[in-house]
């Protein structure tokens, strides 16, 4: 039920008014925009009208500054919003930023949190006030109203169990044409029905052969039994159409090897129905992976084309970057056009699938995997997160996103690689996890599985000749410690067996400049 709020018009902007009244009056809103970006410039908006500056926020904006070994233009942007009480909140934050900002909305030191909408999915954030001001987002189709249940969502945030007798929910709108629309589609209009998606092949795909690997289903009948008491069958009610998709998903694991059929080239009907369905070893792998059984397949092909050729890390990376489970990938510019060619044609000897014509319609794609590979390629050539913002306007957040993603990618290869015997290439596949792990060149790997020594301590000590566990063990903690510091030295040499309480004494501590080691 809406109701008269009054705020003063102070600036032109409605959802600044509405921002900075709430903090007046001592409550917290979270802000909801349609776009990162938007969510990173209103909370500055806001934060530029604000004095506050307590050493509890100071020592916050210091904590998510420290998040990353290098700070991005977006970590600054955070902490100049933190200082003031204020944050946004994304999906190109790290998690430990967000954990920063959600625990602190909580114990109210944080009053503004700017954000898109799936912090009102899943995160138990609740507010004074939801100030919703975008409802409209952008779609393949152009500039686009928002579902019915999404506006629900995001102001089903406003207000507190335990804290407020009430909560507001507060749309803008720019016009009186708007606000009509606004009050007639969300706030009178009904939510839109939901649709299961299980016929979606990919779905289909992986349940099926789930079914099959765990011995839960053992014939086709059976298949089509279990399936026929879905939320699928009673909504659609169209039991011939989804036996066909279950068919043909048979079909495609059978062709795949991931199952075997007793299937006979003359069996009726009825004998079809009672053909019995087993998994194969590798199938039954594939299942536990929990991987779509079509990315498996692919995997599989790159495999068998990577055995009798030359491979490098960017084989495996565009291998994976051509995968569902990998979307969104990066997408090629208008602009860039030229240069991802250019990078095709430097890796095209390394590929582990054939190039489609530029003519096809996959092939667009081919193109968008190359540039994704080039981005993870950038990473494990230790480019730090600034670069890639720059680059590829990827956040942090994202990155370590995609990492895990290709992290779980590159297991499931490693596995399969195992089932075929394909020893050779495990080992460059475990290489390449580690790297992606860790962000660093091959040559840095034996220094960053030590604890406390990430891609920055490890390409110091490396630049200074100290390339591997033997060398660190050779070196005395006097010149460790002017390296990476004292901390880190103990720590270092104790993991390595040579524990020291502190430095000799008459010997420099601190970290000195590079020059004086030389590159």
């Amino acid at each position: 039920m809406s109701k008269p709020i009054n705020i003063d018009d102070k600036f032109d902007s409605g959802v600044l008014n509405i921002a900075l009244d709430t903090i007046k009056i001592g409550k917290q809103a979270l802000v909801f925009v349609n776009t990162k970006k938007s969510a990173e410039k209103t909370a500055e908006d806001i934060s530029k009208k604000l004095k506050t500056d307590s050493t509890e926020l100071i020592n916050l904006a210091d904590k998510a500054l420290d998040v990353l070994s290098k700070p991005t233009k977006q970590c600054e942007r955070l902490a100049f919003c933190l200082k003031k009480g204020i944050a946004f909140h994304h999906a190109g934050l790290t998690q430990k930023q967000k954990d920063i900002i959600e625990d602190n909305f909580r114990k109210g030191a944080i009053s503004i949190i700017c954000c898109t909408p799936t912090l009102a999915y899943g995160v138990d954030l609740p507010a004074y006030r939801a100030i919703i001001k975008d409802l409209r987002r952008y779609t393949m189709h152009g500039l686009s109203w928002i579902p019915i249940l999404d506006y629900m969502q995001m102001s089903g945030r406003a207000g507190r169990p335990n804290y407020d007798k009430e909560g507001q929910s507060i749309v803008i709108a720019l016009t009186n044409s708007e606000k009509e629309k606004i009050e007639e589609r969300y706030l009178e209009g009904s939510p839109e029905d939901i649709y299961s998606k299980l016929a979606v092949e990919p779905v289909l795909r992986t349940h099926v052969l789930s079914l099959i690997a765990a011995n839960f289903i053992t014939t086709k009948k059976e298949l089509y039994e279990f399936f026929d008491r879905t939320f699928y069958a009673y909504q659609f009610k169209d039991l011939r159409r989804l036996h066909g998709t279950i068919n043909k998903v048979i079909d495609l694991l059978d062709d795949w090897e991931f199952i075997m059929s007793s299937r006979d080239e003359f069996s009726s009907a009825n004998e079809l129905e009672d053909e019995k369905l087993k998994a194969t070893l590798i199938g039954k792998r594939v299942a536990e992976l929990y991987i779509d059984p079509l990315t498996a397949y692919f995997i599989i092909t790159c495999m068998r084309n990577a055995s009798d050729k030359k491979v490098d890390a960017f084989s495996f990376l565009q291998m994976i970057s051509r995968t569902l489970e990998i979307r969104p990938i990066m997408r090629v510019g208008i602009r860039e056009h030229d240069k991802i060619q250019e990078s095709l044609f430097e890796f095209s000897d390394l590929l582990l699938e054939n190039e489609p014509s530029m003519y096809e319609p996959e092939y667009e794609d081919f193109l968008n995997s190359i540039k994704t590979a080039m981005m993870f390629n950038h990473w494990i050539s230790e480019k730090d997160e600034e670069f890639l913002l720059e680059e590829y306007n990827i956040r942090p957040g994202e990155i370590k996103v995609k990492l895990d993603i290709a992290d779980w990618l590159l297991y499931a290869t490693e596995e399969i690689s195992k089932i075929m015997h394909y020893q050779s290439l495990i080992k460059e596949i475990v290489k390449l996890r580690l790297r992606l792990k860790y962000g660093v060149k091959e040559e840095l790997l034996p220094l960053v599985r030590m604890e406390n020594i990430g891609r920055v301590r490890a390409r110091i000590l490396f630049r200074n000749r100290l390339k591997d566990i033997k060398d660190i063990k050779n070196t005395d903690l006097s010149t460790l410690t002017q390296l990476i510091g004292e901390k880190t030295a103990l720590s270092i040499k104790k993991q390595l067996g040579q524990e020291l309480k502190s430095v000799p004494q008459n010997k420099r501590k601190g970290q000195i400049s590079l020059r004086d080691y030389g590159e």
